[in-house]
């Protein structure tokens, strides 16, 4: 998955503040994180005989302590010229929880450049906190703000994304455009290769085909028998 430059912007936050940690062995791992208004919060850990938190974790409560809301995009970056690290395991049970719908970027395991994949592709068939109640997003591309915005977009595909009907946010990758309030009023489950015009409102010939080959270039991994989601949503004015 090709990054945008907002993505880059994270990964080099992170970068920028690991190089200034010098030697200090308390501290070896910085992380950053972007906002959905594209503000950008840093952090670093705390190494510690008794324990310590990550990285990701420090950045997350800084973030917190900002009102920054739901967060879009995380990173962290080892000293010493480590480069990107994946989180560990309770960072990743934590993201997922507070910040289900962030981008995690990763060195790719076979070239090592760099990626971007979504925390619940981090951890498939994971435990979800039942008392967490996160902000959530559903993520648009950028030619879609006007379409939500006018409320003349209410229905929206998504793979292993796991949404469920009530209030969120719809956030635009990589604009200056800020995130609207909607309201997601049903999530249908149905295999993609059971999808039909119908379900997805299309009325014009080949409509399905061109939808689902767009909806593949979005979720290049995803099997033709997937269980996809179809969301149909409504811009409110209300705030979340």
């Amino acid at each position: 998955m090709d990054l945008f430059d907002s993505e880059l912007r994270v990964i080099a936050a992170a970068e920028h503040l690991v190089r200034g940690l010098g030697t200090d062995e308390n501290h070896t791992v910085a992380a950053a994180a972007m906002d959905t208004t594209e503000a950008i919060h840093t952090g670093v850990n705390v190494d510690h005989f008794t324990g310590g938190p990550c990285a990701e974790l420090v950045v997350i409560g800084a973030a917190a302590a900002a009102k920054a809301g739901p967060l879009v995009t995380i990173a962290a970056v080892g000293d010493q010229n480590r480069g990107l690290l994946a989180p560990c395991g309770r960072c990743r049970q934590v993201i997922l929880d507070l910040h289900p719908d962030v981008l995690v970027a990763l060195p790719d395991d076979t070239t090592g450049e760099r990626s971007i994949a979504p925390i619940t592709e981090l951890l498939p068939s994971s435990y979800r906190h039942p008392e967490s109640a996160p902000t959530r997003l559903l993520r648009f591309h950028a030619r879609y703000f006007d379409a939500v915005a006018d409320g003349t977009k209410t229905l929206t595909v998504r793979w292993n994304e796991s949404h469920r009907a009530g209030q969120t946010l719809a956030y635009f990758e990589d604009t200056e455009d800020g995130a609207l309030p909607v309201e997601v009023t049903s999530v249908m489950v149905k295999r993609l290769d059971e999808v039909s015009p119908e379900d997805l409102e299309l009325v014009r010939p080949g409509g399905l085909d061109r939808y689902i080959g767009n909806l593949r270039s979005r979720y290049p991994t995803m099997p033709a028998d997937a269980n996809v989601e179809i969301v149909r949503f409504r811009r409110t004015a209300a705030d979340i």
